[in-house]
C-alpha cells in the first residue's frame, strides 16, 4: 500500500507540472492573439501608428509571458513540497535591490511606454528638447534619437524628455511680409494682392488651404508691410514661405508695383 502510494505521489509529480506547463502554454497563446487582435488589426493604420502600436504589443507579450513563467516555476516547485512563499519573499528582496541598482533603467521603460501609449510623439516627428531640434529617427523603450537637418543625432535617455516641444502635431502657418513702396496707391496694392492670390491658389507647395491676404499689417521706415498667409503641412512652412516671396515678388513687378526693401538715409552733416 505504502509502495503504491509512493508510485501514485511520483506520477503526480511529473504529469501535474506537465499539464501547468500546458496550461501556461495555453494561455499564453491566446493572451497573444488577443493582443494582436487588438493592436494590428486596425484598419487603415498609419506606418508610425504601425510601429508605435508593435512597440506597445511587444512590451504587452513579454510581460505575460514571463508572468506566466514565473507563475508555473512556481506551481511546479510547491508540487514538489517546497515552500514558495519564502520564494516569494526572497523574489520581492531582489526586486527592491535591482531596482535601486537599476532605477535609471527603469525609469527610461516607464517614460518610454508613456511615450509611446501617450503618443507625445513618434518616429518621423520633429521636436526640440534642450535647444535640440531634429526629426526622431528611433523612438525604443530605453532610449530616443533625434537628427538634426545637419546630420548629427543626438540619443536622449526616455526620462530625462520631460520638456519636449513636438512642431508635428498640427499644421503650420507659412506667413511673409510684402514691403510695398509708400508711392504705390493702397488699393491698387490689395486689388493686385487679390488677383496674385487667386492665382496661386493650389500651387502653393505642401499648402492645405488657401492663400490668405491680412491685409496692410505695419507701417515701416521705408515701406508699407502687406502680410499674406497660408496654411501648410507641419515643418513644410518654409519652403512655401520661400514659395510665395518669389512669386508674389515677380507677379508684382509685372504690374508695375515697387516691393521695397528697408533703406537707410545716410546724410553727410556739412
Amino acid at each position: 500500500m505504502k509502495l503504491f502510494n509512493k508510485i501514485t505521489i511520483d506520477i503526480e509529480q511529473i504529469i501535474f507540472p506537465i499539464i501547468y506547463i500546458i496550461i501556461g502554454f495555453i494561455i499564453y497563446k491566446l493572451l497573444k492573439k488577443l493582443v494582436n487582435n487588438i493592436l494590428l488589426k486596425a484598419p487603415k493604420m498609419k506606418k508610425q501608428h504601425q510601429q508605435r502600436a508593435n512597440t506597445i504589443r511587444i512590451v504587452i507579450l513579454n510581460i505575460i509571458k514571463y508572468s506566466i513563467m514565473v507563475i508555473v516555476l512556481l506551481a511546479i516547485l510547491a508540487n514538489f513540497g517546497i515552500n514558495v512563499r519564502s520564494i516569494v519573499a526572497g523574489l520581492g528582496i531582489t526586486t527592491a535591490i535591482l531596482g535601486l541598482a537599476f532605477q535609471d533603467l527603469a525609469k527610461d521603460l516607464i517614460a518610454g511606454i508613456t511615450i509611446i501609449t501617450e503618443n507625445q510623439f513618434e518616429v518621423g516627428d520633429t521636436i526640440e528638447y534642450d535647444g535640440f531640434m531634429g526629426e526622431v529617427i528611433f523612438l525604443g523603450l530605453k532610449t530616443t534619437r533625434i537628427k538634426d537637418y545637419r546630420g548629427a543625432v543626438k540619443i536622449i535617455a526616455n526620462h530625462k524628455l520631460d520638456t519636449v516641444i513636438n512642431y508635428s502635431l498640427n499644421n503650420y502657418l507659412a506667413i511673409i511680409d510684402l514691403g510695398i513702396s509708400y508711392d504705390e496707391d493702397p488699393e491698387k496694392v490689395t486689388k493686385a494682392l487679390e488677383e496674385i492670390r487667386q492665382e496661386l491658389n493650389g500651387k502653393v507647395p505642401n499648402a492645405t488651404g488657401d492663400i490668405e491676404i491680412w491685409g496692410l499689417d505695419e507701417f515701416d521706415d521705408s515701406n508699407m508691410k502687406y502680410r499674406v498667409a497660408v496654411e501648410t503641412k507641419s515643418m513644410e512652412h518654409y519652403g512655401a514661405q520661400r514659395f510665395l516671396r518669389s512669386e508674389f515678388k515677380k507677379k508684382l513687378d509685372e504690374r508695375n508695383i515697387k516691393v521695397s526693401c528697408q533703406q537707410i538715409e545716410v546724410y553727410d552733416g556739412k
